[in-house]
């Protein structure tokens, strides 16, 4: 189903734009309709001969333009707020990846951001390759083991200091 919330954000403008042209119109006829002058008073401030239409008229046009600055001011306070918490992401970004390259050191991890071959594996492929003898490439490559290097190892048996017993020894898993 597409999504409709753009669609129904133009409508709304649509419908606030024609709203507003018949306020202006129907003001403009209010206007024009009314010119007769009128006293207003307000406890000891009072004006005399002031058109009718500008009672009703004058203060509906102040409250639109500060509603309009004010609606300003507040997109403005949002855009700048929506600025500072980007710049913010970026910083936090940058120190992620900062952080993620120096564990990534501490570790000993391979690099992410290029691949590279150790240098021994170069030099040995292109020496077999440079001699032209094709058998050479086709040798198994000597394999190093990882387990230590003796066979048996004496283990250490805690006693009571009553009884010793000669070290015992283990056989490695290989065998």
């Amino acid at each position: 189903m597409p999504d409709l919330s753009h669609l129904w954000q133009r409508f709304l403008l649509a419908i606030a734009l024609l709203f507003g042209l018949v306020l202006g119109v129907g003001a403009t006829v209010f206007g024009y309709s009314n010119t007769a002058p009128v006293a207003i008073g307000f406890s000891v401030f009072r004006i005399d001969g002031v058109p009718l239409w500008t009672v009703a008229l004058v203060p509906l046009a102040l409250v639109l333009v500060t509603g309009t600055v004010f609606h300003w001011l507040n997109g403005l306070h949002h855009f700048t707020e929506h600025m500072r918490h980007r710049r913010r992401v970026h910083e936090l970004e940058a120190e992620v990846t900062s952080l993620r390259a120096h564990l990534d050191g501490l570790l000993e991890m391979p690099d992410h951001t290029a691949t590279k071959q150790p240098a021994e594996t170069i030099s040995a492929e292109t020496a077999s390759n440079g001699n032209g003898d094709d058998k050479s490439a086709k040798k198994a490559r000597k394999r190093i083991s990882l387990s230590p290097t003796s066979e048996t190892e004496p283990v250490a048996i805690p006693t009571d200091g009553a009884t010793e017993l000669p070290p015992r020894e283990e056989s490695s898993p290989e065998t």
